[in-house]
């Protein structure tokens, strides 16, 4: 198996960068980690760069596993609840998370709010994480399509994120799959997929040399879209498995 990934993050139009990417290989495992904090000024700089420090470093120390994603949901929660009372702002720091791990047996990903996984095969399109969202709820009710949700009014209305106590686990962790050449996977935050279709993302994949290319084409038509908007802070991972 032969990887390769790319990552971005940028601001936008906004003054802070409140995503944060993060990534980390050990003996031929692969971590991936992107979050999106929520609660402006630096609060949610503050959350994202914690949770995925915190990911990070618990995949450095002991790789790839049936428990690394609950446990790096359940450890970042709890480092981050601790960071609100040292730091007296209880539920100030708040962000989604979106996990990655691949090896050459096994793939798991998992994801808490609205920051998405899209998964292709052979440069096609397969799916993506659903948000933890008013919009998708009404999805999943059929009272909506999926490419609705983009421009509903309560599109920022999130029901799940790191940093609200929770009485039960509020993110979803997938069944792993195995790794095949030909697989593509995209994390991405809200302000990434909103400005960019699953059509777009595919076409852009139908003619990437490589997973720079798709990356770099895809920021293109994020920024061409987010013209003449406040654009929100975007960052995405893109991984090849060759």
């Amino acid at each position: 198996m032969v990887l390769t990934y790319h990552l971005l993050s940028d601001k936008g139009s906004r003054k802070i960068n409140e995503d944060r990417v993060g990534s980390y290989e050990r003996n031929k495992e692969f971590c991936f980690a992107l979050a999106d904090g929520l609660g402006g000024h630096d609060k949610g700089e503050v959350a994202s760069r914690l949770v995925v420090e915190e990911c990070t470093e618990l995949f450095k120390e002991n790789g790839f596993d049936e428990f690394f994603l609950r446990n790096a949901f359940e450890i970042s929660q709890e480092k981050l609840l601790e960071k609100q009372k040292k730091d007296k702002k209880p539920n100030d720091y708040k962000t989604t998370l979106v996990l990655l791990a691949i090896n050459d047996k096994n793939i798991n990903w998992g994801h808490i709010g609205d920051s998405r996984l899209y998964l292709f095969k052979n440069k096609k399109y397969v799916l993506h994480t659903l948000d933890h969202s008013v919009p998708q709820i009404l999805v999943n009710a059929g009272e909506i399509e999926d490419k609705d949700i983009r421009n509903h009014p309560d599109r920022s209305h999130i029901l799940a994120s790191m940093g609200i106590e929770w009485e039960r686990p509020k993110y979803t962790v997938a069944e792993p799959i195995k790794p095949e050449k030909g697989m593509a996977f995209l994390m991405c935050s809200d302000g990434f997929w909103e400005l960019i279709t699953e059509e777009d993302m595919e076409k852009c994949l139908r003619k990437a040399k490589n997973v720079h290319d798709w990356m770099n084409n895809m920021e293109k038509i994020v920024r061409k879209n987010g013209e003449n908007r406040n654009m929100d802070n975007f960052s995405a991972v893109g991984v090849f498995i060759c």
